[in-house]
């Protein structure tokens, strides 16, 4: 009997336990990690290339003789034995280069954007123009030609940036200092009475660095992060991470302005030295202006 009892009230018990438990609030899970979405910020170092087409259409080379004896160089411009104005539009296509640079936006996501850049382009650019003098009885009813030279082989700006992010597209404009390296040449031949027939009476030269400004504006976007360009790149496979890939597209204005170049006489003798020589002196001015449009890709290090 004891143990029927004993046996009841453990069933007793057990409902009991089981009611109470019944009776008590669900398990509340725990709540979800929330794990914000990065922002993208155009802050930070960047370095690329880039492949330009480089085009001129306003650059002219003035000629003014410099003197009235005993050849009269003044003369031979104005009766165009000599050209006043030489026009030379030139043209390049699939030019190298490369630059650096960095930018500070000032509100992640969406904002505005400052930066300083550095480039450098080989444009190897250059044109020989060819002018064929009147024939003039003073000159024994023969054309004297002209040969002039104009050549960039390289270009290099530093630019501010202003502009605006849109998220990962940025639009902005640029401005600053420009620099070049040039080639003037100019070379005047004469027929009359020469030995040979044709032959170099004035030369003059200017080969070194111009400077002057450069402005413009331009476009760029930036891929994600894991964008093939990316992975596959040379800094990736020498363990470099970059933050982003940027592909971008610029037009840019350059002028370096004008220089003279003395065009003095080579100490031709014509005729046998009897009647008027080759002397004196004429100057030429050559300008260099011109556009560039830029294609290219950079890689965007994280923001300091």
């Amino acid at each position: 009997m004891i143990k029927k009892l004993m046996l009841a009230g453990a069933a007793t018990s057990l409902l009991a336990g089981a009611a109470s438990a019944a009776d008590l609030p669900a398990r509340v899970a725990p709540p979800p990690v929330f794990t914000p979405v990065p922002v993208f910020t155009w802050t930070g170092f960047y370095a690329g290339l880039h492949t330009d087409y480089t085009f001129t259409d306003r650059q002219r080379i003035n000629t003014i003789g410099n003197d009235l004896v005993p050849t009269n160089t003044i003369g031979n411009v104005t009766t165009l034995r000599r050209p006043p104005v030489v026009r030379n539009e030139q043209d390049g296509l699939a030019n190298i280069g490369g630059g650096f640079g960095y930018n500070y936006q000032f509100t992640p996501g969406s904002g505005f954007v400052v930066g300083l850049q550095a480039d450098w382009a080989w444009t190897d650019i250059h044109k020989n123009t060819f002018y064929l003098g009147p024939q003039l009885a003073a000159n024994n009813g023969f054309s004297d030609p002209s040969a002039f030279r104009q050549e960039l082989s390289w270009l290099g700006t530093v630019v501010g940036r202003v502009g605006y992010a849109f998220d990962r597209v940025f639009v902005y404009g640029m401005g600053g200092f420009a620099y070049g390296g040039v080639d003037y040449r100019a070379n005047f031949y004469t027929t009359a009475g020469a030995n040979p027939p044709l032959a170099l009476a004035y030369a003059g030269r200017y080969n070194d660095l111009e400077t002057g400004y450069a402005y413009g504006g331009g476009i760029e976007y930036a891929l994600p992060t894991d964008s093939f360009l990316s992975r596959f790149s040379l800094l990736g496979l020498l363990g470099i991470q970059s933050q982003a890939v940027t592909i971008k597209a610029e037009y840019l204005h350059y002028d370096l302005g004008s220089r003279n170049v003395l065009v003095n006489n080579t100490a031709l003798v014509v005729n046998g030295g009897v009647g008027p020589q080759p002397r004196g002196s004429y100057t030429s001015r050559f300008h260099t202006e011109g556009n560039l449009v830029r294609a290219g890709f950079s890689y965007k290090f994280n923001g300091l």
